[in-house]
């Protein structure tokens, strides 16, 4: 009975349990919030979110605070434990951490990273529960409260990536004696000293970078004031340091396990204290700005337990054989990965040597100035398993690597190496599994009979060695499964390599500009699905291309343009992220635009092919994802379809040398986001639409050039700061040039030249460098990497008016200006050499009147100038470099003269510079006299003829009479009368 009673108290329990769980359906495991913690938290919420990105308390239903995000509670107490609240970019909290939440006295977690505030408060001491602590990655600035000293129990304190914090004292530091791991980022230790930094007993992990670490007084500290047991990581990442604050560092803990030190600037040179950290196992001193002497290295050399040394990025200078010999200390025996890649290394690879480094499994050696052959043997590193020689000088033939039975990744591309020897290779190393020699100079043929050795091998590189030809049978089964394949330039066709088939592994693949003239098979669409890079350009590839089953989650890169490919493109290939089909004979793209319902491309070049017709309207289905769109040197017609403004993230969109026509689709206003804009050579009408310059802040690039655009240049371009390139020539633009243009940021000053106009997507990995087609100096030419350095202005072939505004002048980054064959009248600005960077000028073809300006001749980058075909006048200036011009680049201006004209009729002077010698000063004013040479020619015409008829006719008394008066006149000619009295005429008319 007793039994029964007991079982039915339980069953009652449990169901009363049950019920409590049910009436709190959705509670944090039936945790209650406590009202006074809850009021903390919707005060914290009123101070650090005015935005209301919090979803606190938003109804009636949400009361208990438990359940907020990031919020947590413990199930026995019901008190606030936890807050973490990790912003994102537009959900971040601001402001100041509000000292209401002092009130959450049970607090032992608190994590508000990545959020905008920007101090921390005093109050902060008041959570004596406190274990974590992480306010990185904040614009907080200021001094760190020495409240933190009452933070008796916080183990882990996050201060990295703020804004500028400085540091007033660190007696703190030392109360926090629970800190195991402490990260601090941008501080300033110039005010405290590092004298007054101790390690907290039990703290393991130390992290100070981008710090500003001044000189220590060493003599003035004790080792036993400082040195902790505990501390076994110690980073000091991209700090200004001085080399005493890294000796009091280094001596801060006696078992270091792991140092880096990496992108720091020592002022002096590195010291030689790191010889007392025997336990070191991990050193990372990767690109410091300071000198690392022998000493040092020898030094490293003697850390017995050192298993990881990188010394990258150092500049490290000398021989590779004297580096390897400082290094051969008691280190040599436990050394596992050695890393002196990108430094000053010279010399040539030694056979063998004195010393060995038998543990040695990682040699990294890319990118130094090592030279001559690779030996015959290398027993000097028996067990190395990688080996990096890339971007040296190394020549010969490819090194014998039999001895090295344990080598599983050689890389040797870029170097000089020559020949084939790929049974020296490749003989014996059936542990190979990465084989990278790409970028060389090898020669003749590899087969299936070299690479029949390598079960294992699971990337094969042998790219950009032109000479060298790979011939394989076509029913050939190969014994391994590779991963890559980077085949680019060599001699792999003409047929299409049929071994492909057998690689189901495949990820990256790569056998561009190979001479393959044949269709891709059938067969190739059961490898494609696992590709992550495919690229079959610059070869003889024809007929419609196959379905490709593309995962649109794996695929990065599809390039095949330059081939014959034509037909329909499919539309599985809407999964690459980034694709070019650019440069094939492609007729229609409908299918791959239309049925792409979910497209995953963020970079689509479909330039230079055969596409004809309407552009689909389809463009709705990329909405959020394409950045790059480029279609020019197509066959398109009728108008732009309106879905093209929903590419929202679109950069560039390049249309240009097709058929379009009409006007600009109003809906191409949402596209915010546009840099590059390019529609030249179509036939759009109507006026250019004011929203491109209100809209496109970020425009860099504007092509409009040779459209059927009317009206004026519309005021609103002038917000363009950031354009660097503006075509609109070749259309029917009147009215006035702006004089806003002057608003042109990016034409002002250097520091917004870049080499390359980028355009970085989201999901792909690199970037993409726009390309265009420029007129620059009067030739059409295709810029790509450099098309950053224009700074291009050319509104030529129009109708516009008026003058050249004078505050074109300040345009001093200004490398192209044609303002040619328009209407404009007035003067060329006087201040018109203050381009000093003017490459090319053309004003020809206006009806410009007066004096070239004296300070044109202050160019000196100018090298294409035509102000041909105006009302120009006066004396050309003189300097070398307008002299340097062809005589053409200044005809048609009737009232100019002076070199390098020498037509007098068209310059206006005598051959023999009779008038023009009166004319040396540019300040005089000039008067054409032709008129007055053509009268003294017909005058003496005349009177040639009447002396002969007087030898004819006249009788012998009259012609007596006439040579008398002819020999007074020449006694007048003697005396310089009549040269005198013809200067007075000239001056009198001038």
């Amino acid at each position: 009975m007793r039994i029964m009673i007991i079982l039915v108290v339980w069953l009652l329990f449990l169901l009363t349990t049950a019920a409590h769980v049910r009436c709190d359906d959705g509670d944090q495991q039936g945790s209650r919030c406590i009202e006074k913690e809850k009021e903390a938290l919707l005060s914290f919420k009123r101070v650090a979110d005015p935005g209301n990105l919090l979803s606190w308390a938003t109804n009636s239903s949400n009361q208990n605070c438990c359940n907020w995000k990031g919020i947590t509670c413990d199930n026995q107490t019901n008190h606030v434990v936890a807050i973490d609240y990790l912003g994102y970019y537009g959900a971040q909290l601001g402001g100041e951490i509000g000292c209401s939440l002092a009130e959450l006295h049970y607090l032992n977690y608190l994590s508000l990273s990545d959020n905008n505030f920007t101090r921390i408060p005093k109050c902060i001491g008041s959570f004596k529960l406190l274990t974590h602590l992480d306010l990185s990655y904040n614009p907080i600035s200021g001094a760190i409260p020495p409240e933190f000293g009452n933070l008796t129990k916080l183990q882990d304190l996050h201060l990295s990536y703020n804004d500028s914090i400085y540091v007033d004292s660190l007696e703190w530091l030392s109360r926090l004696t629970s800190l195991k791991t402490f990260a601090l980022y941008e501080a300033n230790f110039t005010k405290a000293g590092l004298e007054s930094f101790r390690v907290p007993p039990f703290l393991s992990d130390l992290d100070l970078s981008d710090c500003l670490l001044p000189k220590v007084d060493l003599s003035s500290l004790s080792p036993s004031n400082y040195s902790s047991n505990f501390l076994k990581t110690l980073t000091l990442d991209g700090n200004s340091i001085h080399p005493t604050a890294i000796t009091w560092f280094l001596n801060s803990s006696n078992n270091l396990f792991e140092l880096t030190m990496s992108v720091n600037i020592i002022d002096g040179l590195f010291p030689d204290s790191i010889r007392g950290q025997k336990s070191l196992s991990e050193v990372y001193l990767t690109g410091n700005k300071a000198e690392l002497e022998n000493g040092v290295l020898k030094s490293l050399g003697n850390l017995s337990n050192m298993q990881i040394l990188d010394l990258s990025y150092n500049n490290l200078s000398g021989t590779l054989h004297n580096v390897l010999e400082n290094l051969a200390g008691s280190a040599k025996n436990s050394l596992e990965t050695l890393y002196l890649d990108d430094n000053q290394l010279s010399g040539s690879i030694l056979e063998d040597a004195e010393n060995t480094f038998p543990s040695l499994k990682v040699l990294d050696l890319a990118n130094n100035r090592l030279e001559g052959t690779f030996p015959s043997h290398l027993g000097r590193f028996p067990s190395l398993e990688t080996l990096r020689l890339y971007d040296n000088q190394l020549t010969g033939p490819l090194p014998d690597l039999s001895s090295m039975l344990n080598l599983t990744y050689f890389y040797a591309s870029n170097n000089r190496f020559n020949g084939t020897s790929t049974e020296s290779i490749i003989g014996g190393l059936s542990h190979l599994e990465y084989l990278e020699v790409s970028s060389n100079s090898l020669v003749g043929v590899i087969s299936e009979v070299d690479l029949i050795k390598y079960p294992k091998l699971e990337s094969l590189s042998f790219s950009y060695n032109s000479a060298l030809r790979l011939k394989f049978n076509s029913n050939w089964v190969p014994p391994f499964q590779l991963q890559t394949i980077e085949l680019a330039s060599c001699k792999l066709g003409p047929q299409f390599p049929s071994w492909l088939q057998t690689q189901s592994q495949l990820s990256r693949l790569d056998i561009s500009d190979n001479d393959i003239s044949s269709v891709v098979p059938n067969w190739f669409s059961n490898i494609s699905s696992g590709l992550r890079h495919l690229n079959m350009s610059f070869n003889l590839l024809y007929s419609t291309l196959p379905h490709f089953p593309l995962i649109g989650a794996q695929i990065t890169v599809v390039d095949l343009s330059f081939n014959k490919f034509h037909g329909s493109i499919p539309s599985s290939l809407s999964n690459a992220s980034n694709l070019n089909l650019s440069h094939n004979n492609f007729t229609s793209c409908s299918s791959f635009l239309c049925e792409a319902k979910y497209a995953a491309t963020e970079f689509l070049d479909m330039s230079n092919n055969q596409l004809f017709g309407s552009l689909p309207d389809c463009w709705g289905n990329f909405n959020s994802s394409l950045y790059f769109l480029k279609l020019d040197y197509n066959d398109f017609s009728r108008e732009i379809p309106s879905s093209i403004g929903s590419l929202t993230n679109i950069q560039s969109l390049q249309l240009g040398n097709n058929n379009f026509s009409g006007a600009l689709p109003s809906t191409l206003e949402n596209c915010i986001n546009l840099q590059a804009l390019d529609f030249g050579w179509n036939s759009l009408e109507g006026t250019i639409p004011s929203w491109i310059g209100e809209r496109f802040a970020s425009l860099v690039f504007l092509n409009l050039k040779s459209n059927k655009f009317v009206g004026n240049i519309p005021l609103s371009l002038c917000h363009l700061s950031h354009i660097q390139i503006l075509d609109l020539s070749l259309n029917g633009l009147s009215g006035v040039i702006p004089s806003c243009l002057a608003n042109f940021t990016s034409m002002l000053h250097s520091y917004y030249t870049f080499t390359k106009i980028q355009i970085i997507g989201r999901g792909y990995t690199g970037d993409l460098s726009l390309s265009s087609h420029i007129i620059w100096k009067g030739v059409e030419y295709e810029y790509q990497s450099i098309l950053g350095l224009l700074r291009l202005i050319d509104l030529s072939s129009n109708k516009l008016t008026g003058e050249i505004p004078a505050e074109v002048t300040r345009l001093v980054e200004l490398t192209q200006l044609n303002l040619s064959r328009n209407e404009l009248s007035g003067h060329i600005p006087e201040k018109i050499g203050n381009l000093g960077k003017l490459e090319s000028l053309d004003l020809s073809h206006n009806k410009l009147s007066g004096k070239i300006p004296k300070s044109l001749a202050e160019l000196s980058l100018l090298d294409h100038l035509d102000l041909s075909n105006n009302q120009l006048s006066g004396k050309i200036p003189t300097s070398t470099q307008l002299q340097s011009f062809n005589a053409s680049a200044y005809t048609m201006n009737h009232g100019l003269f002076g070199p390098p004209l020498t037509d007098w009729h068209e310059s206006g002077t005598s051959p023999d510079g009779f008038l023009a010698s009166t004319h040396d000063q540019e300040d005089e004013t000039w008067f054409n006299l032709s008129w007055f040479y053509k009268g003294i020619g017909v005058g003496f015409t005349i009177g040639f003829c009447g002396v002969c008829i007087n030898f004819v006719i006249i009788n012998y008394y009259w012609r007596n009479s006439y040579f008398m008066f002819m020999h007074s006149v020449r006694n007048i000619l003697s005396k310089g009368l009549l040269r005198r009295t013809l200067a007075w005429i000239d001056r009198s008319l001038s």
